[in-house]
């Protein structure tokens, strides 16, 4: 009676329980066809790519309403923008982030007054304007008669145009040079600063007559070499 019990429970534990159950080694061979299959688990396949020709269906779809914009992007009409208009569309959109339509700019009308072309400036006028005034003209108007009677008046007040540092220059009244030559001199200046619009002194400023530029030759010239008696260019022979 023994023996046939233990008979009885080795046959029981190699079938692998009750009657209906798989046994292990048909559990074993079952895994083994499904994996040379080719077979996965549901719960193990990947995601599919976002990037790749599946991740289109979800655009296509349109079940995202934020990757639709993103890919597709937002009909305009629906910005308040009027693409039928014969007008342009500025006038109408302001901003794709602002729901109300940009306010129509007013229309201003300049006076008839106001539309007619300023008068030529006439070379009389120049001596009658301020030291400032030339100034300004001579460096607002490049180019133009006008800039030319500005320079044409400030040499006849005393002041030249240095060619190589852009500016006007005058010799301080009642000084002389320090040291004279043929070529240069020394001295104490007025600089005009356009930065600080204003007169800046220099002292012992060496002045080269090369870098001088002569006056204008207008008909109303003032005589050589200006002004300032001080300040003169050897003529050339």
């Amino acid at each position: 009676m023994t023996h046939q019990r233990q008979c009885t429970h080795m046959t029981s534990d190699t079938q692998g329980g009750p009657p209906g159950t798989p046994t292990q080694q048909q559990q074993m061979s079952q895994q083994q066809q499904h994996s040379s299959a080719g077979g996965k688990n549901p719960s193990q396949q990947a995601a599919p790519d976002r990037f790749g020709l599946l991740g289109l269906l979800s655009v296509i779809r349109m079940t995202d309403p934020d990757l639709t914009t993103l890919a597709l992007g937002t009909d305009l009409t629906t910005l308040g923008l009027h693409l039928n208009s014969p007008e342009n569309v500025y006038k109408t959109f302001q901003s794709p982030w602002v729901d109300n339509p940009l306010r129509p700019e007013p229309d201003f009308k300049v006076p008839a007054c106001y539309l007619h072309n300023p008068p030529r400036l006439q070379p009389g006028y120049f001596s009658k304007f301020q030291q400032d005034t030339l100034f300004f003209i001579f460096y607002s108007m490049p180019s133009d008669e006008a800039q030319l009677f500005a320079a044409d008046e400030l040499a006849s007040r005393g002041w030249w145009f240095h060619r190589e540092g852009k500016v006007w220059l005058t010799r301080i009244p009642n000084t002389e040079p320090l040291l004279k030559t043929d070529r240069y001199e020394r001295g104490s200046y007025y600089v005009f600063d356009t930065n600080m619009w204003e007169c800046v002194r220099k002292d012992s400023f060496h002045l080269q007559y090369d870098q001088l530029e002569r006056p204008p030759n207008l008909p109303r010239s003032a005589p050589q070499p200006g002004g300032n008696p001080g300040i003169s260019i050897p003529s050339a022979k």
